[in-house]
């Protein structure tokens, strides 16, 4: 099981702080538009569209602090960047913007840019490297243990809202699930899991806060990375430790920073919207319920018309080249623009044609850098609205469809809210939380027995120390005397 950290108090995830009474107009230097902003924010595939109007396969534009960028919007466009490392590198530091020192300290960009060991930032030999190490860690994991997982904190979260026959989907389920099974996947303490929610989400939406939120997860991986080294188990950070390719603390740390935070946002934003979809698209209520589609082909569909993550940052030019009918320079950044083109006209037509099972969308991307995780996330949300219907199997929105909201970043967009009604119930516990609150509590009695016999022992006076007291020595007169007196 896993425990708390032993030496001092979990560290504290700073508030999400967005940037208070701030304008961002849409249109900065150059003319250029805007990817971050109000009005981007608002209305994300409508400056998609826009851009693709304006400029074709590959947009200009800018991110925060006006940096400026590529965006690929074209579905053979992003294939071409994903799939050619030679020309298209993930090694941020071929970054313009970094060699000229243009990058502010605490440009919410960092978090998500910054150069990092890890096989995200590599090509080549030093990328198959850390990938292998990568894959064969998350390789270990089967489908039956993550979905022992999976029940088990879907119940946890459940049995909370089942007596009360409603529910907050978003923030009562879909923020939650992912991380608390990535926790247990890292070898994390549970107790991490709640407050790592908070500083990824905080993270990924790029506040003024970004900076503090990505210490926050790196200290709470560290400590994590010091207890397995003393203390392995079966789990993703032992796995990296003990591999054969000898990665160092950093490298281990980067790589479960990477995973946690890219797992935790993808899998959020695939369940909640892949739930939106049953609850409210009358073919999939159809189908699901007359048993001519599954699950798994729902979320096919999901990743084709809301991939997790809107855009990938990115892929940085090793040469002059040329893109989408764009001169791109040297050291130039471009943005994987993987909702743009999963509805690029020219391989989606008519966006209302089901495609049921055809996984040739850009969601996990492709080539080289292809997710490795991604398995493992559809496991999750797949097996989590399994779960969650089947324990509330008559959930039912609880406001008109068209109240729903979503917000936005420059990566990513959320859907606010996913309010349900249903049946209350009680939900019966599941039997590895049972289990689970059993070895808790025998370890947290362990513990204070430990802990009351160390303060006895210190309380309790000491022994005075035992004294021998040394024979007496005879002087020879008195011992020659004694012969006279027997």
């Amino acid at each position: 099981m896993s425990t708390p950290f032993p030496d001092d108090a979990a560290p504290v995830p700073p508030p999400g702080c967005p940037a208070h009474g701030r304008v961002t107009e849409p249109i900065g230097p150059g003319g250029l538009r805007r990817l971050y902003g109000p009005e981007a924010e608002a209305d994300p595939a409508g400056l998609y569209e826009k851009l693709r109007a304006e400029h074709g396969d590959v947009a200009p534009v800018l991110l925060h602090g006006d940096q400026p960028a590529w965006l690929i919007l074209g579905h053979a466009a992003n294939i071409t960047a994903m799939r050619t490392p030679s020309l298209f590198s993930r090694d941020s530091r071929l970054w313009s913007a970094f060699r000229n020192d243009e990058v502010p300290p605490d440009s919410p960009l960092l978090p998500v840019v910054a150069w990092q060991p890890i096989c995200v930032f590599a090509d080549g030999e030093e990328h198959r490297r850390l990938r292998n190490a990568l894959l064969d860690g998350l390789n270990g994991f089967d489908r039956r243990g993550i979905r022992r997982h999976v029940r088990r904190f879907t119940t946890d979260l459940v049995q909370v809202v089942g007596p009360t026959g409603r529910a907050e989907l978003i923030t009562q389920f879909a923020e939650h699930l992912p991380m608390l099974v990535m926790t247990k996947l890292l070898g994390m303490p549970d107790e991490y899991g709640p407050q790592l929610v908070d500083a990824a989400r905080d993270l990924m939406k790029g506040t003024e806060t970004a900076i503090a939120s990505n210490e926050y997860v790196v200290t709470s991986l560290r400590r994590t990375i010091a207890i397995k080294h003393d203390s392995p188990g079966d789990d993703l950070t032992s796995r990296l430790l003990a591999h054969p390719a000898e990665l160092t603390d950093d490298e281990v740390m980067e790589h479960l920073r990477v995973v946690l935070l890219a797992a935790n946002e993808s899998t959020v934003n695939l369940i909640a919207d892949s739930l939106k979809m049953v609850l409210t698209d009358p073919r999939f209520r159809a189908h699901l319920s007359g048993g001519q589609m599954t699950l798994g082909e729902a979320l096919d569909q999901v990743l084709w018309d809301s991939p997790p993550m809107s855009l990938v940052a990115g892929r940085w030019a090793t040469a002059d080249t040329e893109l989408g009918g764009q001169q791109i320079r040297a050291g130039d950044l471009l943005l994987l623009g993987l909702a743009a083109g999963n509805v690029d006209p020219v391989v989606r037509p008519d966006l209302a044609t089901p495609l049921y099972g055809n996984r040739s969308h850009l969601s996990f991307g492709a080539g080289p850098h292809e997710c490795p995780g991604q398995d493992i996330g559809r496991h999750v949300a797949e097996a989590g609205i399994d779960i969650l219907l089947t324990l509330l199997p008559d959930v039912r929105l609880a406001v008109p469809e068209e109240e729903l909201t979503w917000s936005s970043a420059w990566i990513s967009r959320h859907l606010t809210a996913l309010p349900v009604e249903f049946s209350a119930r009680e939900i019966e516990p599941d039997p590895e939380s049972v289990a689970e609150a059993a070895r808790a509590k025998e370890e947290r009695e362990r513990t204070v027995r430990a802990l009351e016999a160390a303060q006895r022992a210190a309380a309790a006076p000491e022994p005075a120390p035992a004294v021998t007291v040394p024979a007496q020595r005879r002087s020879w007169w008195d011992a020659f005397t004694g012969l006279f007196r027997r």
